[in-house]
C-alpha cells in the first residue's frame, strides 16, 4: 500500500447558509448548513462542526477494526459516542476537545485489558486525530458478553 493518499471533496453552495458536499468517488451527497448557534444557522442539519467530530469518530472505528483484526481480538459489537466542545478563545471559535466514548462488547473468551489496549492503540494510530490540534480524550466502555 502506498504511503500517500488523496481524498477529494467538493462543495457547492446552494442558497442562504446551505451547501452540498460530494466526491467524485462517492455516489451519495451530504447537505450541510451553518449551525443554529450562528447567524442564519439551521437546526437538525449536518454542520461543519458535526462533520469534524464525525471524522475523528469514524476514523477511530476504522482504525479499531484494523487494529482489532491485527491483534486477533474478536468482538460482538462496537459503537462510539463523540462529543465535541467548541469554545471562543482569544476571539476565535475552535473545537477544543472531543471526547470519544467507544462501547465495545467482547465475548467471554476475551480479556478486557487486551480490548482496552486495542482501543487505546486505535486512538493513538487514528490519522484524523493525529492531524488536529484538538484534545482527543478516550473514555472506553467494555462489556463482556
Amino acid at each position: 500500500m502506498d504511503k500517500t493518499h488523496f481524498y477529494e471533496v467538493n462543495l457547492l453552495w446552494n442558497a442562504a447558509t446551505q451547501g452540498t458536499l460530494c466526491s467524485p468517488k462517492i455516489a451519495s451527497k451530504i447537505e450541510v448548513k451553518t449551525p443554529p448557534e450562528f447567524t442564519n444557522g439551521t437546526k437538525e442539519k449536518w454542520t461543519p462542526e458535526h462533520l469534524f467530530i464525525a471524522a475523528v469518530n469514524s476514523c477511530l472505528m476504522s482504525t479499531f477494526l484494523l487494529v482489532a483484526d491485527n491483534s486477533k481480538l474478536p468482538f460482538v459489537s462496537f459503537a462510539c459516542n463523540a462529543v465535541g466542545k467548541i469554545e471562543k478563545i482569544n476571539g476565535k471559535y475552535g473545537v477544543t476537545e472531543i471526547v470519544l466514548k467507544p462501547t465495545l462488547i467482547i465475548p467471554s473468551t476475551q480479556n478486557e485489558s487486551k480490548a482496552k489496549k486495542v482501543l487505546e492503540m486505535s486512538e493513538k494510530a487514528c490519522a484524523i486525530a493525529n492531524s488536529i490540534k484538538t484534545k482527543v480524550t478516550l473514555e472506553p466502555i467494555i462489556t463482556i458478553q
